[in-house]
């Protein structure tokens, strides 16, 4: 029983914690962070690479009535990217080195492309299927290898993926486990290799990410 009207307000008065004072702070998640955190220079960068992105994904797109259709290829950027990048620290998971994600990203996007292309733009995605100036002759030819080249593009998206982070880290795993066979001079010449190598795999992380979701672009602009 409370012997004080006023003690309902106490912070410990159900529990032992005294979590009535979490609710000062929850206010503060709903809020977005741009509104009360000053962004750093690491938030900039991010940003300008996102917007950067964003205009050139609408360029590729091409259509105006596709409006917001860039938050999908730039979060795909993003995700890809930060797998990526992830997988170089030692004992980390590389998750994007496996079919079993690259084709899960890239075979849903080639089937709602393909779906929505065949349901609206009917004549459009036929005429993609023989190209322009092609001899009488040779159409019959040029709707098979066209085909062939359409079904094929999500497994190439995945395997292009999949190779490209596997074998730079292949190679450096390889190369790291000679290391307790050599010598003084050897383990540092083995050093700078794996810090060249190290760099070259940032750069493929990111050249991989970008030609992911630009090729994702192009695809998606062509059911158009």
């Amino acid at each position: 029983m409370m012997s004080n009207l006023f003690s309902s307000f106490d912070p410990s008065t159900s529990t032992n914690l005294s979590l009535n004072w979490l609710s000062t702070w929850v206010g503060i998640l709903v809020i977005p962070l741009s509104f009360w955190l000053i962004p750093s220079r690491y938030n900039v960068i991010w940003n300008k690479i996102l917007t950067t992105l964003h205009n050139e994904f609408k360029i590729l797109l091409g259509t105006p009535k596709m409006n917001g259709s860039t938050v999908i290829f730039v979060s795909l950027f993003s995700l890809i990217l930060f797998n990526n990048f992830l997988g170089l620290f030692p004992y980390i998971f590389t998750s994007t080195s496996h079919l079993s994600l690259t084709l899960s990203l890239a075979l849903p996007l080639w089937v709602s492309f393909m779906i929505y292309g065949w349901i609206n733009n009917t004549i459009h995605m036929l005429a993609h299927l023989v190209p322009q100036g092609t001899p009488p002759v040779l159409m019959p030819f040029m709707v098979c290898i066209e085909t062939v080249s359409n079904i094929i593009r999500p497994g190439t998206l995945a395997v292009r993926l999949a190779a490209n982070m596997i074998a730079g880290h292949l190679l450096m795993t390889l190369l790291g486990n000679t290391g307790s066979s050599l010598s003084i001079l050897m383990i540092n010449l083995l050093i700078i290799v794996q810090l060249a190598l190290l760099i070259l795999e940032s750069a493929v992380s990111i050249i991989q990410s970008y030609v992911f979701a630009v090729l994702t672009t192009l695809y998606s602009s062509e059911v158009n």
